[in-house]
């Protein structure tokens, strides 16, 4: 049997955990916002049309943050069809998707929405199609109380009081050439000097986020970032990093092993950016947010769901709807603990998405919503890791994978929350045969006891949660945890995600 040790000490802090961490993504794509979040013909929906038991579905997630309305969808989208009566509302061309977008929701149903949830709202604006300007005009709008032309106008549209937005983001992707004005790392890097010292005219106080890699693979990756942050690292607060994984070619072992590409990806970029900061002589430190993140198979949309045609513009297509294994939510869960050992980098991160597009969440029209297998480790991290991530001493067998190397069996962090002195820990086995022993030296934390520990795994690594079988998954007490002298001893199952909490 494999083995583990690892040490947590209050004292090995990566840092303090700032809850946007726990962020999500909606992007008008799919069924994410209709039949999702919205649709006013359920037996749940709300006086709005927006879907009960989604909404309590998605508060016991424990999103802070969402990010909105985009996604590729943000480079073509026009907001000012979005507000306004929704009978004078045009509908569109998203040529993001191949779909057509009727804008029966925008900013301020999806800002009432927000407010149902308990989320804060963090917006994209349209850097692809449009520019400065319009960045200008949906400032104006959301965040001006009364007195100027589009702060009326939002007044007008029922809105008394500003949106309030402190989070927006600079465009998206801007480095992929799929992307709707898709430009070089110099070119970009100027429209988005240009709008941020702009939108700071406008409110000195935003927290502005510019485009990095689109993916730590994209052959621009490393350069985009210091061109993008040279032209841009006065002017904003935050660079992003977009990833996603998935099992390719029945390769498990390297897919069970894609956080050492994350957390590769994560120390790169802030390389990069530290490298600016050096190079400007600059005391102002430019951290992560890692605004796209899931494991996503990407090569399914690319065979089976690409809408296609000239007059085929179908409205809320079935797009991206993958249905989650076991293995995926082990993977999910160690992305999970990925972020959090970069904790004090990474202060922003949205799992992209919600609701049934690469989601946690799944709906069918006129019927469930049910939780997927990745819901639960999200659910479960959000909930338990408060106060500081600790640097965990890890000392794991390893073994080889094909894509990353040598990589070791267990990965873990721990948390700390010196208020409550209540600890989390988060371990995953890469493991696909046998089950590892670990062994957890808690001596520095003085007398606790385990208070939970959970366990997602299933002898069937592939079983998954369906609208025919919609739990055939979830998480299962470990009643292996037990305290000794000093030390936790823990077994985990093969392929498996634990969270145990101390106190």
């Amino acid at each position: 049997m494999p083995t583990a040790r690892l040490t947590i000490d209050p004292h090995f802090t990566v840092g303090a955990i700032n809850r946007r961490l726990f962020g999500s993504f909606v992007e008008h794509l799919g069924r994410c916002v209709y039949d999702g979040i919205y649709e006013p013909g359920h037996a749940s929906a709300d006086s709005e049309g927006f879907r009960q038991d989604v909404i309590d579905l998605v508060k016991e997630l424990g999103v802070s943050a969402i990010r909105y309305p985009g996604g590729n969808f943000v480079s073509g989208f026009r907001w000012e069809d979005s507000v306004g009566p929704k009978e004078e509302r045009p509908r569109r061309l998203d040529l993001a998707w191949h779909s057509t977008e009727t804008n029966e929701v925008g900013l301020h149903e999806f800002s009432s929405w927000l407010d149902k949830v308990d989320s804060e709202l963090m917006l994209a604006v349209n850097l692809g199609t449009r520019g400065t300007l319009e960045a200008l005009d949906l400032l104006e709008y959301s965040n001006i109380r009364s007195g100027t032309a589009l702060a009326d106008q939002r007044v007008a549209n029922g809105k008394t009081d500003a949106f309030g937005v402190k989070m927006w983001c600079l465009g998206n992707e801007m480095d992929g050439p799929w992307q709707l004005g898709h430009r070089s790392a110099d070119d970009y890097g100027k429209i988005a000097s240009q709008t941020a010292k702009a939108m700071r005219q406008v409110d000195p106080s935003l927290e502005l986020v510019v485009c990095g890699s689109s993916s730590a693979h994209m052959p621009t990756f490393g350069e985009w970032e210091r061109v993008v942050l040279t032209h841009t690292y006065d002017d904003v607060d935050y660079i992003s990093c977009h990833a996603y994984y998935e099992e390719k070619n029945g390769d498990l072992g390297s897919f069970l092993a894609s956080a050492v590409d994350m957390d590769h990806f994560i120390e790169s970029v802030v390389a990069t950016a530290d490298h600016v900061k050096a190079v400007n002589g600059s005391d102002k430190t430019i951290n992560i947010s890692f605004d796209e993140w899931n494991v996503w198979y990407l090569d399914r949309y690319h065979q089976v769901d690409k809408i296609e045609g000239v007059d085929n513009w179908p409205i809320a297509p079935r797009l991206l709807e993958d249905i989650y294994s076991v293995a995926d939510a082990v993977v999910f869960g160690n992305l999970m603990i990925s972020l959090l050992k970069h904790a004090d980098r990474v202060t922003s991160a949205s799992l992209a998405q919600l609701v049934n597009v690469i989601a946690p969440i799944m709906t069918e029209p006129n019927g469930l919503a049910w939780r997927q297998t990745t819901f639960f480790p999200f659910a479960l991290t959000s909930r338990l890791a408060q106060g500081t991530a600790l640097s965990v001493r890890l000392e794991s067998d390893t073994y080889t994978t094909e894509v990353y190397g040598e990589a070791t069996i267990v990965d873990a962090v721990a948390t700390h929350d010196a208020d409550t002195g209540k600890t989390a820990v988060f371990l995953v086995n890469r493991s696909q045969d046998e089950a590892t022993t670990v062994t957890i030296d808690i001596s520095a934390l003085g007398a606790v006891a385990v208070l939970d520990a959970q366990t997602l795994s299933d002898s069937d690594v592939y079983a998954k949660n369906t609208l025919d079988d919609p739990e055939r998954v979830g998480m299962q007490v470990n009643e292996s945890a037990v305290v000794g002298d000093g030390s936790i001893t823990v077994t985990l199952p093969a392929v498996s995600w634990t969270a145990i909490e101390l106190g």
